[in-house]
């Protein structure tokens, strides 16, 4: 078989299990089986070996069955770092490389700044943030045992000399700082929402997609972390942006601001410390 008939036979059985882009993902898990870049693929000159595609057809299979493209892989790109991820962490997404931006924008005049992320999961926003801000120190906690040693793993291939360093607690986990910048991307889906998530969705932890409430504890937490003028930084949810924006004005934040992510939704909440 070659590689535009394994494609299509792929891409079909993909889309008939629904998956919303059943021929860009039948292109990642060939180019997974076959070692090679998704742009490589049409001029892989030879035809698939019978063990390629028994692979190749296996890895669709799991793709029908709605398991998450990336925990397929293995593997998957957030900013310029490529990030080993599996069912014990969140799948890091675009939205969120928003709030990496923001970070780096409100840091960008802070000489050797200290961040600290609660609730680090797989590591992303940290490690881009010490990737991309190479002056910067990062403490970042997470609840999770498993999810810190997806994290300890992404560090080890980052490289960064040391820069972050993660503790296993809830929130501050006794760290002192003070910190010149906190972010969160806290559990923010409602419980009776789940069902109406995508199948996808309800694969990832539960416990660091569904919570309520999250925002405001990170944002108590900052408070007592953050050096004055400091600033907090929160993924929010859709809709969620408003309520989160006047809770932290009552809790005596100053320059809150509300940014969009980059297909415009309101994904971004953050604000000073007085």
């Amino acid at each position: 078989m070659t590689v535009r008939e394994a494609l299509a036979e792929g891409a079909a059985s993909l889309e008939r299990a629904e998956c919303p882009s059943p021929d860009v993902d039948a292109e990642w898990l060939l180019a997974h089986v076959l070692g090679v870049r998704r742009s490589e693929l049409l001029i892989h000159g030879q035809d698939l070996s019978s063990d390629e595609l028994d692979r190749f057809r296996a890895l669709v299979a799991r793709r029908a069955s709605r398991e998450p493209l990336a925990y397929i892989l293995g593997e998957w790109g957030f900013r310029r770092l490529t990030l080993v991820v599996d069912p014990r962490v969140l799948i890091p997404r675009p939205e969120t490389e928003s709030v990496v931006e923001r970070c780096l924008e409100l840091l960008r005049d802070v000489e050797a700044p200290t961040v600290l992320e609660i609730g680090v999961g797989s590591g992303a926003i940290a490690l881009a943030i010490a990737d991309e801000q190479p002056d910067a120190h990062i403490v970042a906690t997470d609840v999770s045992s498993a999810a810190l040693e997806v994290a300890e793993e992404n560090r080890r291939r980052a490289s960064l000399n040391g820069r972050v360093r993660f503790v296993h607690g809830d929130l501050l986990a006794g760290e002192k700082g003070p910190f010149h910048l906190v972010v969160s991307n806290p559990p923010y889906v409602a419980s009776t929402e789940l069902d109406a998530l995508e199948p996808e969705l309800r694969t990832e932890p539960r416990e660091a997609l569904i919570g309520e409430g999250g925002h405001e504890a990170v944002a108590r937490a900052a408070l007592e972390t953050l050096v004055p003028c400091g600033a907090l930084v929160l993924e929010v949810g859709d809709g969620q942006a408003g309520d989160v924006a006047a809770r932290l004005r009552e809790l005596g934040f100053r320059e809150v601001r509300i940014s969009r992510d980059l297909a415009g939704r309101e994904r971004v909440v953050e604000g000073r410390r007085p």
